[in-house]
């Protein structure tokens, strides 16, 4: 006789690896070798012993004869015989202590750090056919489950898969349904690597490939003539034509540099060095805006970690970071203004995240969230940088010229720090404008090598500091002006200014020089 058994099922949800984290051999015993701060080296063991987030306990002797039981976790395993853990033993460890190994206990590094060449297998699984994601509870209970007695994995780094939809008006919730008796999948060409970043626009889905950017018609399709014209027609297939755009650019493997607004999408191809936008008229190699060097180089260097991109409304800027892992900086961070079509300045803070929301921006650092514009100007993550400005005088670039003055307008408190010729020479540094209550002070102001104020402008004479050369009578503060066919001009606010919490912005309008024609 038959019977029939009804089995309620909750809403449990759980993250699943097919290499379980339970894979670590309990109360495994070895003997202690040497340790450094955390650093430990043991005996001979195999993989499974002694793994990432296992319980690990000392058992030694201290310095006052005391026996010591004290237990961490591992935190990161070096090799089959070498772990660093959590906390370093106190007191410190001496004569010979014995280490145990136990269950796992610690998370914080699951599963980043455990069987990392596996990290992508983790799959969310429930309880239910269909659960409710938006439940105001969920509880805890059995589990429904089928064992495959030939269990098959593929990994198709290049196509899309779709589920059943979810309505909001019945509130049924397909979207766990993956329909094996209909055509649910869409691959892009696996030439052109894996699929990086998905992003939807209007009735299109934008897929970033590492070598290749391309849009999916959703609910259409795409017929095309003999002549290779295509028209867009309906469909009812859900993920249709997959069309490519021009170019042969990918987002490489950082889609962290994807930033859109509008409709301009931003994004960088690290290996092709290039920073593109993509737009109504296609991707444009928007680096090439007098930045093609630059980003050629920077992108290429080895160890660049990972390439922040974000929009920020406030300045209507792409931001761009590119961030390493050594060397010195660390970082450069840029923004790119589509107001002149060129990347306007460096910026002087590292964001691991940042987006615009409501027209404010924000970063991340360090697990901090911070609002920009608000405080003190230059200040970032409670630190706070210098301004600079640097910039090129190349008036009739055929001709040898002697630079005899320097002037700005703008604000007052930029010095100039350095100006150096096309022919190495180079200038004094010229302080700040200094006002002056009376005659002896201004008298003395006119042969300081200090700003001059006229007329709402700032001009100082240039005094040659560049050292002799075979030949030179008169050389060095001797002589007034510098050579060359350009000069490359260095501003900064000066340090009192800059760092004074309550100073208002300092604004520059231009830079110019007074040139005559080389007597050579």
């Amino acid at each position: 006789m038959g019977a029939v058994l009804e089995v309620k099922y909750f809403n449990t949800f759980w993250l699943k690896k097919i290499k379980t984290i339970t894979d670590v051999t309990p109360d495994s015993t070895s003997a202690y070798v040497s340790n450094s701060g955390t650093t430990f080296v043991i005996g001979s063991r195999s993989v499974t012993q002694m793994n990432v987030g296992q319980k690990v306990t000392f058992t030694y002797t201290s310095g006052a004869g005391d026996t010591i039981n004290y237990s961490s976790f591992v935190s990161s395993r070096i090799s089959d015989t070498s772990f660093v853990a959590g906390v370093a033993p106190d007191p410190a460890v001496t004569g010979t202590p014995t280490i145990t190994f136990g269950s796992i206990i610690n998370f914080d590094n699951i599963p980043s750090s455990y069987a990392s060449n596996t990290t992508f297998d983790w799959y969310e699984e429930e309880a239910r056919i269909r659960g409710g994601y938006n439940n105001l509870s969920v509880d805890f209970g059995v589990k429904a489950y089928l064992v495959e007695d030939n269990p098959v994995q593929q990994h198709r780094i290049s196509t899309l898969i779709y589920s059943g939809l979810f309505n909001s008006r019945t509130g049924v919730n397909n979207t766990n349904e993956f329909s094996v008796g209909t055509d649910i999948t869409k691959s892009a060409d696996p030439a052109n690597g894996s699929i990086q970043k998905l992003y939807s626009e209007d009735t299109n889905l934008i897929i970033f490939q590492e070598n290749k950017v391309s849009r999916a018609l959703i609910d259409k399709d795409a017929i095309y003539s003999a002549e290779g014209s295509a028209a867009i027609t309906s469909s009812p297939l859900v993920i249709g034509q997959i069309v490519a755009y021009a170019g042969e650019y990918g987002i490489s493997t950082n889609p962290e540099s994807f930033a859109v607004y509008g409709f301009r999408k931003y994004f960088t191809d690290k290996a092709r060095g290039c920073v593109l936008r993509l737009s109504r008229d296609g991707i444009t190699e928007i680096s090439s805006y007098g930045m093609h060097d630059f980003f050629r180089d920077e992108l290429a260097a080895l160890n660049v970690d990972k390439i922040v991109g974000s929009w920020d409304n406030h300045t209507k800027n792409y931001n761009l970071s590119i961030q390493k892992t050594s060397g010195s900086p660390d970082y450069k961070t840029l923004c790119f203004d589509e107001g002149v079509l060129g990347w306007t300045s460096f910026l002087s803070y590292k964001p691991s995240y940042a987006f615009s929301l409501n027209n404010l921006f924000y970063t991340f650092n360090t697990g901090q969230m911070y609002q920009h514009y608000l405080g003190s100007y230059g200040k970032f993550y409670g630190i706070t940088y210098g301004s600079d400005v640097t910039i090129v005088l190349n008036s009739d670039p055929s001709v040898v010229k002697v630079f005899e003055t320097i002037n700005y307008e703008g604000a007052s408190g930029w010095e100039l720090e350095s100006m150096i010729g096309s022919s190495g020479d180079v200038t004094l540094p010229i302080g700040v404008y200094q006002p002056q209550t009376s005659l002896a002070g201004l008298e003395g102001a006119l042969f300081s090598n200090n700003f001059k104020r006229k007329e709402n402008k700032y001009f100082a004479n240039l005094i040659n500091n560049s050292p002799a050369t075979q030949g030179e009578i008169l050389f060095g503060a001797s002589m007034t002006g510098i050579k060359g066919f350009f000069s490359t001009v260095k501003l900064k606010v000066s340090g009192a200014t800059q760092f004074n919490t309550s100073a208002i912005k300092k604004e520059l309008f231009s830079v110019a020089s007074n040139i005559v024609e080389s007597s050579y």
